[in-house]
C-alpha cells in the first residue's frame, strides 16, 4: 500500500470511528466536575479534509482582508490577505501561515478563513484536528461567531472560542464564550493543560457539542469545560446559527507582541474539520 492510500485509509478509519461514536443513543458521560447527557448526533453534514492541493475550497471559505484592527482586531500586527504564501492545501493539509514582512503597511502577514454566508449553523458537534505553531507572539484560534453579528454587533452576536492559544505557552489553551455583559476580559473561559507534551509538536483534535443550555469544549475526546445559561452573567445568546473562523494572529493584547525569539514563518496545520448535526 503506499502512502496515499494509506492516507487515505486513515481518513476513512477516523470518519467511521466518529460515526458510530456519534450515532450511539444518548448516554451518561461522567468526566471529573462534569456530569453530561450527550444528544445523538447522526448526520456529519459539512467536512472539509483538504485533499486537493491549491487554495481552500471556495464553496465552504472565503477571507477577511485587511490589517488585525480593520474593526475586528485586537491590536494585532497582520496584515491578513488570501495569497498562498499565506494560505493553501497541500498534501491533506490547509496550511495558515504568518510571516514576518512588510505589506501594506504592516510587519507581518496571515490569513483568516471563515464560512460566513456559507456554512452557518445551530447546535451540534464542531471539530478540528490542528498541529498548532508556536512563539511569543502568536496567536492561532479556532472559532465561532453569530451569524447575525452583521446587525447586532460585537459581543451582541455571541462568540465561542472552541480553540485559542498563546503561543508563548505551548502547553496550554483555552475554550471560551463571550456575550452581552461576559466579554473580552470578562470572558467565561477555562484552560487546558497537556501533560508531558506540547500543542505544537503534534496534532490534536479541538472540538464542542453544542445544545440549546449547554456548550460542552473537548481537546481529544477530553471534556474539560461545561458552559450553561447559569455561568454567564447577561443573556445566553447561543439558541441561533454561528459560523466558524480559523485564523493565526500575530500580537495583539490577548499574547503580546513578538520578540527577538519568536521564529519566523509560523504555520497552524489543519488536517480537517467536521461538523455534525
Amino acid at each position: 500500500m503506499n502512502q496515499q492510500d494509506q492516507c487515505k485509509l486513515q481518513i476513512t478509519n477516523r470518519i467511521g470511528l466518529r460515526f458510530l461514536a456519534v450515532c450511539m443513543l444518548a448516554v451518561i458521560i461522567s468526566c471529573s466536575d462534569y456530569e453530561q447527557t450527550v444528544t445523538t448526533l447522526d448526520e456529519l453534514v459539512i467536512q472539509d479534509e483538504f485533499n486537493t492541493n491549491g487554495a481552500p475550497n471556495d464553496a465552504i471559505w472565503s477571507y477577511d482582508i485587511g490589517t488585525g484592527n480593520n474593526g475586528w482586531g485586537n491590536n494585532e500586527l497582520q496584515f491578513y490577505t488570501n495569497r498562498k504564501e499565506n494560505v493553501s492545501v497541500q498534501n491533506g493539509y490547509l496550511l495558515i501561515t504568518a510571516r514576518k514582512e512588510s505589506f501594506q503597511g504592516s510587519s507581518y502577514t496571515s490569513a483568516r478563513l471563515l464560512t460566513k454566508g456559507k456554512f452557518e449553523q445551530a447546535y451540534g458537534r464542531y471539530e478540528a484536528r490542528i498541529k498548532l505553531p508556536w512563539g511569543q507572539g502568536i496567536w492561532p484560534a479556532f472559532w465561532m461567531l453569530g451569524a447575525d453579528i452583521d446587525t447586532n454587533p460585537w459581543p451582541g452576536a455571541g462568540e465561542i472560542d472552541i480553540m485559542e492559544f498563546r503561543g508563548q505557552d505551548p502547553t496550554i489553551v483555552l475554550g471560551t464564550v463571550h456575550g452581552p455583559g461576559y466579554s473580552a476580559g470578562e470572558s467565561i473561559s477555562k484552560s487546558y493543560t497537556l501533560k508531558n507534551d506540547r500543542f505544537d509538536t503534534g496534532f490534536h483534535v479541538f472540538g464542542i457539542e453544542w445544545a440549546p443550555d449547554y456548550v460542552n469544549f473537548y481537546v481529544d475526546d477530553v471534556l474539560y469545560n461545561q458552559i450553561t445559561p447559569a455561568d454567564v452573567p447577561g443573556e445566553w445568546v447561543f439558541d441561533k446559527p454561528f459560523y466558524i473562523l480559523l485564523n493565526l494572529a500575530v500580537g495583539g493584547s490577548f499574547v503580546g507582541s513578538p520578540n527577538s525569539e519568536t521564529v519566523f514563518p509560523q504555520t497552524m496545520l489543519v488536517d480537517y474539520v467536521r461538523v455534525y448535526k
